[in-house]
């Protein structure tokens, strides 16, 4: 089940919407490892991890998008939200780690590049290089699990997460942008059964889901 809220905060001019052709590609990816039709091997996991390290030493300055209006928008109408340590996948360069640090006590920053965590010295205090398809912690551990345009492992998820804990899915670009996936395909991917409590903001969307059994 889906509850949809209504935009507060608007969406800007000059959204940075990548090429279509690449960004469908991986929009189909994405949705296609999320419902299991297609796995997740090594060599994947190798291959993005070495892209994302070239990237790491000019993401703020030339892929961010600098704008943090979605997950924002989830901290403040999303809740209520559990106390206790969130997992944050795909860090990155920690640039939404200090939001998450206003609202979690302790927010554990996970990403496959080692480069992008280096740059997230700083931002991040705990920093882990890790796959998300086997994370290294024990079952229902955290509190809430923020995954911003990230690719969804739901067993994976679904384990780690405590049984009254949130998962904060975040698309910066809305359906435009490249791992986009609908709460309802979130809701679906999840083992169980899953609340999701959705809006726009800025350029993107949010949904919070919560499990219901």
């Amino acid at each position: 089940m889906t509850a949809t809220m209504p935009r507060v905060l608007p969406s800007p001019d000059g959204k940075p919407v990548p090429p279509t052709g690449t960004a469908d590609a991986f929009r189909a990816f994405a949705r296609d490892l999320a419902a299991g039709r297609r796995p997740w091997t090594a060599a994947t996991a190798q291959f993005i991890a070495a892209q994302f390290d070239q990237l790491a030493t000019d993401w703020d300055t030339t892929r961010a998008t600098g704008r943090d209006d979605p997950l924002r928008d989830a901290l403040t109408r999303g809740g209520p939200l559990p106390a206790g340590p969130c997992l944050e996948l795909g860090s990155g360069t920690g640039l939404f780690t200090p939001l998450l640090g206003t609202v979690f006590p302790q927010v554990i920053s996970v990403d496959l590049s080692l480069r992008m965590l280096q740059q997230a010295h700083g931002r991040s205090p705990v920093r882990v290089q890790a796959d998300a398809s086997t994370l290294p912690l024990p079952d229902s551990s955290v509190a809430a699990i923020a995954a911003i345009d990230m690719l969804l492992f739901p067993t994976e998820t679904a384990r780690v997460l405590a049984h009254d804990g949130v998962l904060l899915w975040i698309n910066q670009l809305g359906s435009d942008g490249p791992l986009h996936l609908p709460a309802t395909a979130v809701a679906a991917a999840l083992p169980g059964t899953w609340h999701a409590t959705e809006s726009e903001a800025g350029w993107g969307t949010w949904a919070v889901l919560r499990r219901t059994r």
